[in-house]
């Protein structure tokens, strides 16, 4: 995921996105307890990808406050 894509798309879109990605992670590291996560990297993409968009969401928000 990169941060442009991120920055094209609403904050309604960021926040329904930012749910899939925190419930994502949930089941990980679930599954990590459990001992059946397969692929170890996905849980550091997952907590990198979920302060992306909330770094987004706050950059647009910092935005959308100094605008008005």
């Amino acid at each position: 995921m990169d941060a442009n894509e991120l920055r094209n798309k609403t904050p309604d879109e960021l926040r329904d996105q930012l749910v899939q990605l925190k419930k994502e992670a949930f089941n990980l590291r679930f599954r990590k307890a459990t001992n059946q996560l397969e692929n170890t990297s996905r849980m550091r993409t997952v907590r990198r990808d979920v302060a992306r968009v909330m770094t987004v969401l706050n950059d647009k928000a910092r935005t959308a406050a100094t605008e008005s």
